[in-house]
């Protein structure tokens, strides 16, 4: 899942649609079901993004706390395994501000039509397109940085 869930996004998605279930009687029709849906699971992503950030540091602090370890072993063959281009996507979009991260997350990972983004992010049209423009631009600087950083 492009919003940071990665390998997990199959129980984000599981978890989404069991809470969608629930709340089902509380979807108002305002907005695409779709919209709503897939707002839900934005939302479930970033409880897991949380929660993974707070583990992975107490594991980060065990790795340094004893280097031998198991632990130690599993973070290394995790950041080893990392795919390269992604990696650098990611820490591109997480340099994003929050708001220009939305955006190109629902415009070209969650690949929401234009009307489904302003649905679920509440901005205007205006805002949207002028947004989803300059974080683009902001993205592919900070990726040709990256790249010009490995040269």
């Amino acid at each position: 899942m492009l919003l940071g869930a990665g390998s997990d996004a199959d129980d984000v998605i599981q978890e989404a649609f069991v809470k969608g279930h629930r709340s089902l009687s509380r979807y108002r029709g305002e907005s695409s079901f779709r919209s709503w849906l897939l707002a839900i699971v934005a939302n479930e992503t970033r409880n897991l993004y949380r929660s993974r950030s707070r583990r992975d540091g107490i594991v980060l602090r065990a790795a340094t706390a004893n280097p031998g370890s198991e632990v130690a072993e599993d973070v290394g063959v995790a950041a080893v395994l990392a795919a390269e281009r992604r990696a650098a996507l990611v820490q591109a979009l997480r340099l994003l501000p929050v708001k220009d991260r939305e955006v190109i997350v629902c415009r070209f990972f969650l690949d929401l039509s234009e009307d489904e983004t302003v649905t679920m992010l509440g901005w205007p049209r205006g805002t949207v397109k002028s947004r989803t423009s300059r974080a683009l631009a902001k993205l592919r600087g900070l990726l040709d940085r990256e790249e010009a950083l490995r040269e």
